[in-house]
């Protein structure tokens, strides 16, 4: 009899666990890109990503499904850490739909009569309609039949063991064991890898008499913290962003749980009366759904107002080498107020964004091979300290600004976007420089090497803080000539290895395509450390390029 009643409950999670998967992915397909649309358009406060991390988790059954694309998001920058921290919060109270599925339908309708026939429509649609939407839909029906068919499997394997134990067996109706049941909760929302799983594993077990109110809720409370775990392994290799939102997600779910446990008995009578009020008090299913309910949206009311304190306490953890390379050095609020002391500041700045830059340019040239890794962590701290200049010119004070401090402030914009190019390009040159170390052709070998000794060379002129000679600036826009008579060279010389088969025409044209996004990657450097050094010089440089680009 307990060999049976396990194989069934085994196999009623199993197929619960199935039908939920389908639901989520079948939810996912139908939505289309709307969902990543509502998360990454209706959250510009905090309360606003409440409410939207609530409708997605309920739309698509899965506060994983949902924290783990959030945590996307905020790896590729989609979303910032306050707006996610806001939807985070969300997901906890969007997944209690579950519960109430569980309790109100589950449990109140003879199961078979309807699951049968949404799972036959689904199965209908998915197989005979046309388009990827279509067939996500009939796989959410067929994935919603087997849910309530999973729960009458669960309930009525729980129902034979709480007859079990009335005849003998061991009882679990007594309110001891808090802390037991808490981490029963934990430990079954790890091993399925879904909360909603393991509310519904509690709630049927407390509608069969295996169970009673309050230790149930103490699993609830356990099954909540249970989430966790599955956003803090999403983010092992992620952005410091991502892990903070992972550390958030966890310090929410913490407190609230604490909270419920602290206030457990005070919760359950509370839960009890509003029970009573709306007629719920005879399912227990129900009643632990209510308390689901109840205790998120406390976490909720708790934690919300403190999402910006909390917001700035989690920026301080996992500071990577690329936030701190990025983070500005002669720039801050009190700078803004007086433009003249602000522009000295962008300047010593973009001296040392410049710096950044050519470094990261001549670790591309160098010989030896390079750690990718660590170059596309500097590329990133420079385009991070990019953005910082320009937040910082937004808001430097207008009002008393001379006109030349205005033009030295658009220089300044005008000089990092050059340099952000100049360093998302270095990554080119990197490629053009790693298929160089490999060929075996040694004329096209020898072309593009000398060029790479041009671009040192403008790099080493660049790096010079002052002219230490009246003809150094003539010195620079000379190697940039010569460097632009190589790039011509190099140019002829592929096409001539492509001519003579030395090399593919597909292989010439991938190394045309690197070797024009490392002829710009040079101007826009060279143009920017001529504005910082003489504008005149630099609009002479780019008027120069808008010509023979017309020609």
């Amino acid at each position: 009899m307990i060999l049976s009643t396990a194989v069934n409950v085994i196999g009623g999670l199993a197929l619960f666990l199935l039908a939920m998967l389908m639901m989520t992915e079948g939810l996912k397909v139908f939505a289309g890109d709307g969902l990543k649309q509502l998360l990454g358009r209706f959250t510009s406060t905090p309360f606003r990503g409440v409410l939207a991390g609530v409708l997605v988790t309920g739309l698509v059954q899965s506060s994983t499904a949902v924290t783990v694309a959030v945590i996307g998001f905020v790896n590729v920058g989609l979303l910032g850490l306050r707006q996610g921290l806001g939807v985070i919060f969300g997901t906890n109270v969007g997944t209690t739909v579950t519960g109430w599925l569980v309790s109100l339908v589950g449990f109140g309708f003879k199961i078979e009569s309807f699951a049968l026939p949404i799972l036959a429509l689904g199965v209908v649609i998915r197989l005979g309609c046309d388009g990827r939407r279509n067939q996500g839909l009939g796989e959410a029906l067929a994935g919603f039949g087997l849910f309530f068919l999973g729960l009458s499997i669960l309930k009525d394997s729980f129902g034979s063991l709480a007859q079990l134990y009335g005849n003998g067996g061991p009882s679990y109706t007594a309110n001891g064991g808090v802390v037991t049941f808490l981490l029963v909760g934990f430990v079954i929302t790890i091993l399925t890898q879904s909360s909603s799983a393991a509310i519904a594993i509690i709630l049927t077990a407390a509608t069969g008499g295996v169970i009673g109110i309050q230790p149930a809720a103490a699993a609830v409370i356990g099954a909540n913290l249970g989430t966790t775990t599955t956003a803090a392994v999403a983010v092992l290799r992620a952005t410091p962003n991502a892990k903070r939102l992972a550390l958030g997600h966890i310090l929410f779910n913490l407190i609230t749980g604490v909270v419920a446990l602290s206030l457990l008995p005070g919760m359950l009578w509370l839960v009890a009366q509003l029970a009573d009020g709306l007629d719920l008090e005879g399912s227990p299913a129900a009643v632990l759904a209510l308390f689901h309910s109840v205790f998120n949206l406390l976490g909720v009311v708790i934690m919300l107002p403190l999402t910006t304190r909390l917001t700035r306490l989690l920026e301080k953890r996992f500071r990577s080498l690329e936030e701190e390379a990025g983070r500005p050095h002669h720039l801050d609020a009190s700078l803004a107020t007086t433009p003249s002391l602000a522009v000295a500041g962008l300047r010593a700045e973009l001296l040392r964004l410049r710096e950044m830059t050519n470094r990261l340019v001549r670790a591309a040239m160098a010989p030896s091979p390079v750690a990718v890794k660590a170059f596309e962590q500097q590329s990133a701290a420079i385009h991070t300290l990019v953005v910082a200049v320009a937040e910082f010119v937004g808001t430097v004070r207008t009002a008393t600004m001379s006109r030349d401090e205005g033009e030295q402030l658009a220089r300044a914009l005008r000089t990092a976007r050059y340099l952000d190019e100049a360093a998302r390009l270095a990554g080119t040159a990197l490629a053009l420089h790693q298929k160089l170390r490999g060929s075996s052709d040694a004329e096209t070998v020898a072309v593009l090497q000398h060029l790479f000794d041009l671009i040192e060379h403008c790099c080493h002129l660049a790096q010079q803080e002052e002219p230490a000679e009246d003809h150094t600036d003539q010195e620079r826009l000379a190697a940039l000539e010569r460097f632009e008579q190589q790039y011509q060279q190099a140019k002829a010389e592929l096409l001539d290895a492509a001519v003579s088969r030395r090399q593919t025409i597909t292989a010439v044209n991938q190394l045309l395509g690197e070797l024009s996004g490392t002829r710009r990657m040079v101007e826009q450097l060279v143009k920017a450390d001529r504005l910082l050094r003489s504008p005149a010089l630099a609009e002479a440089i780019e008027s120069e390029k808008r010509q023979e680009e017309a020609v």
